[in-house]
């Protein structure tokens, strides 16, 4: 098997953390040493829950902005700087290529991710002054934030194979917003009395990826577990998707005129 993709990886993750990965890190440090400060002068009993909320959800939010603003511009911006040309001269397929920025963009993500983890250690350790069994599931709740950011990742890769920056952000956070309230459009389309509708509300919660199932911030703020069929489950769901996504990039990149 080529190790391009390797190489490509590793070049789109050093590119990654000279751009943006380090004030993301740097920001969200200031944010979580702020909070635990703050939080700790609240009445007992809420301590955890408001620090955990807090932070799995920047967690979240840092990585979708970064997953999205990164994402759309990796193939984009290789045409843009036309180093794309040099690279395809050498042997290295187009998927090879696609396949090694994704990977190298996910690197980024868990790189980052799991500092600001460590932030959120030591935010909890602050005002709890211990770990306790129950702090697993925030672990779980991470890994589910990763997945969703691995999907969207390659949502915008896809579209980024043959649409502007601008475009493909509005595409991918359309359909990240989609996939969040998926659930609720299915359920509105069935109260109405329009087959049609209650038609396209249902292919559209079948098509597009379903978010919601990975958001367990408020289960882990609770301390509650989460079951181990729901993380093999998440985890088949994402990569059915970013496979099909990746196989569809790759065949639109490899039938695209770059000349």
């Amino acid at each position: 098997m080529s190790a391009m993709p390797g190489v490509v990886a590793i070049n789109t993750f050093r590119e990654a953390v000279r751009d943006r990965v380090l004030y993301n890190l740097v920001f969200f440090a200031l944010l979580m040493i702020g909070a635990a400060i703050i939080v700790g002068q609240i009445s007992i009993g809420i301590e955890r829950l408001v620090i955990v909320n807090l932070g799995l959800s920047a967690i979240s939010i840092f990585g979708l902005v970064m997953a999205i603003f990164i994402g759309v511009g990796l193939v984009y911006k290789e045409i843009e700087k036309r180093t794309l040309y040099s690279l395809l001269s050498k042997p290295i397929r187009r998927w090879e290529f696609l396949v090694g920025k994704y990977a190298g963009l996910v690197l980024t993500l868990v790189i980052n991710t799991a500092f600001m983890t460590l932030g959120l250690a030591a935010a909890l350790f602050y005002v709890a002054r211990s770990f306790v069994r129950s702090d697993a599931s925030i672990l779980i709740a991470i890994y589910f934030i990763l997945l969703a950011l691995a999907l969207v990742t390659a949502i915008a890769l896809f579209f980024s194979c043959f649409s502007s920056p601008m475009l493909s952000t509005l595409f991918t956070l359309a359909i990240y917003i989609t996939g969040i309230f998926a659930g609720d459009i299915r359920d509105f389309g069935a109260l109405t009395h329009s087959s049609f509708i209650r038609g396209a509300t249902s292919v559209l919660y079948y098509l597009v990826p379903n978010f919601h199932d990975f958001n367990s911030i408020a289960v882990a703020a609770h301390g509650e577990s989460i079951p181990f069929a729901l993380v093999w489950q998440n985890t088949l769901y994402a990569l059915m998707y970013i496979v099909l996504l990746l196989v569809a990039s790759s065949a639109i990149f490899s039938r695209r005129n770059l000349k």
